[in-house]
């Protein structure tokens, strides 16, 4: 049980975030019983889906892949509706969850932590809180989010602009009407290729600023098939094993196939086949679309002639198709007519590589060119789905500190370092879910938090079950484990792009390829194999020690 003194309060663990990472993380937890307490920024439960409000967001994974596992029961009561869930029933989900196992005990909502610093002669940590709360703690869990942390955004005079900004990821718990309003939207991303169909059958005039076109895929949604749920259901057991055991954690029917080694018209088809099945299918029609540019090539000359079939002007099909980057080496979007959503009268393009933004004015957006004084835009509303600093911005933005005092941002000043995306050298008792150097965003999120979540359980039960007070990771197998990442991103066409992924849309941010590229399937047998060879490449101590 948790005590407490006049200043402190004691707990085995703390977890850092009220997402599905961090609901999971205390009821396995709760199931061995440790004390634990939860802190989350939000007032409300559900990380992603409570920040995320924009319009149109919904998942990408099929809503019955996207879901919890390890609850049998939940899974029987839980009915998803439509094929890709939108945010609503997604944030439902995940306030039914909290209640479902009892979890807001021990949440506390609308508190942020601030620090976390290691006391290697106690083997805790303490923990501290922007109310000034202080918890000491054997363990401390990150579940932060992969994306939690929106980019910053500097554009000269955006102080100045008369009009209301929205930005995605802290979209108006109310919603926002757009009707009749002249809007401007900066980004291309997934937030933007969701929300710009909604926005442009509201809005008077709606204009998309585009840096870089993204490839997005079709997600075909609609309600769930009887039939498919049924199917579901009989088999979900089957299912779940096998999507572990998945290079994304989701089925898209990988084949092994490699592209030239079937005909041109065999490969049109193939790629026909997966399109009207919508959403991440595409990705695993060949096995080296991946690896291999000219294999690329076929599917990137594929998703090129659907972008022209679907934009009825032939220069705005030009901005809209990449060219300078392999096929999904950015993050595939999935849309709902994204791209038909330019054929309207009131949706306008603006390519920013040709005019870019010279600053927002009190009346809008004033962009410009090498040869004139460039254009003056007016809006009423500006909505920035300008991204996130992925994978490591809610981490450098904790005040953590390991053994001797060392800081987790200087640690990583040259780029994250970790054994399995799970640990880092120097930092005992320190987890991070879904880290830099596992596959979480490239895969089905859900499927790579309980994996996860079940081996840091799994460990801290080892822990107990033989004395040990503390495990961190050991500098050579957190060297080797980030030269294999590297190794493996290296052998795929991922680094080609100036993505997230590489952590290139953060000034300054140091170019490194940050999840892991071996698959779902591949590191679940690295961790198993790791912990049964009594946790291999970590390094335990005893409380005596």
């Amino acid at each position: 049980m948790a005590t407490a003194t006049a200043q402190t309060t004691s707990v085995d663990a703390v977890i850092v975030g009220a997402g599905f990472a961090g609901m999971y993380m205390l009821h396995r937890l709760r199931g061995l019983g440790l004390a634990a307490q939860v802190f989350e920024a939000g007032s409300g439960v559900g990380g992603t889906w409570f920040w995320n409000r924009y319009p149109g967001a919904r998942v990408d994974i099929r809503s019955l892949e996207y879901s919890f596992s390890f609850s049998p029961e939940l899974e029987d009561e839980w009915r998803w509706s439509e094929r890709y869930a939108p945010q609503a029933e997604l944030l439902r989900y995940a306030e039914h969850v909290a209640d479902r196992f009892d979890l807001r005990r021990n949440i506390s909502l609308n508190t942020r932590v601030t620090a976390a610093h290691y006391d290697a002669a106690a083997q805790r940590w303490d923990v501290r809180t922007d109310d000034g709360t202080t918890v000491s703690a054997r363990y401390v869990i990150m579940a932060t989010g992969c994306l939690s942390v929106p980019t910053d955004v500097d554009f000269a005079g955006i102080a100045d602009f008369a009009g209301r900004i929205y930005r995605t990821s802290q979209w108006p718990h109310e919603g926002v009407d757009f009707s009749g309003q002249r809007v401007g939207i900066i980004g291309t991303g997934s937030s933007a290729i969701q929300s710009i169909p909604i926005i442009a059958a509201q809005a008077s005039q709606l204009t998309v600023f585009q840096r870089t076109p993204n490839y997005s895929v079709p997600a075909h949604n609609g309600p769930l098939a009887p039939e498919e749920v049924a199917d579901w259901t009989a088999n979900r057991t089957a299912y779940r094993a096998a999507i572990k055991l998945t290079p994304g954690g989701f089925f898209n029917e990988p084949r092994e196939t490699l592209t030239f080694d079937e005909p041109p018209e065999a490969q049109i088809a193939e790629l026909e086949r997966r399109w009207a099945i919508g959403g991440f299918q595409i990705l695993g029609a060949y096995a080296d679309m991946g690896i291999d540019p000219v294999a690329n090539k076929v599917t990137a000359d594929f998703a090129a002639a659907k972008i022209r079939a679907l934009v009825e002007d032939p220069a705005v099909a030009d901005l809209l198709t990449p060219k300078d980057y392999p096929f999904a080496t950015k993050r595939l979007c999935v849309d709902s007519n994204y791209y038909a959503t330019f054929n309207r009268n009131n949706v306008r393009l603006v390519d920013l590589k040709a005019t870019p933004i010279e600053c927002i004015t009190p009346a809008g957006i004033r962009t410009m060119t090498k040869d004139s004084g460039g254009e003056d835009f007016s809006f009423d509303a500006i909505v920035l789905a300008t991204g996130f600093d992925a994978m490591t911005g809610a981490l450098d933005r904790i005040d953590i500190r390991g053994r001797d005092g060392v800081r987790l941002k200087d640690r990583w000043a040259h780029g994250p370092q970790t054994y399995l995306g799970l640990m880092v050298a120097g930092f005992p008792n320190l987890f991070t879910i879904t880290g830099p150097g596992s596959p979480s965003v490239l895969s089905n999120m859900l499927t790579s938090i309980e994996q996860h979540v079940d081996w840091i359980a799994d460990c801290l039960d080892h822990l107990a079950r033989h004395q040990q007070a503390s495990i961190e990771a050991s500098p050579e197998a957190e060297a080797a484990w980030v030269d294999h990442v590297n190794d493996i991103a290296s052998q795929t066409l991922y680094p080609q792009a100036n993505s997230w992924y590489m952590g290139a849309n953060v000034p300054g941010k140091p170019r490194q390829f940050l999840p892991y590229a071996g698959g779902v399937g591949v590191y679940r047998e690295h961790c198993d194999g790791i912990a049964a060879r009594g946790y291999e490449g970590f390094v335990l101590q005893s409380a005596a020690a």
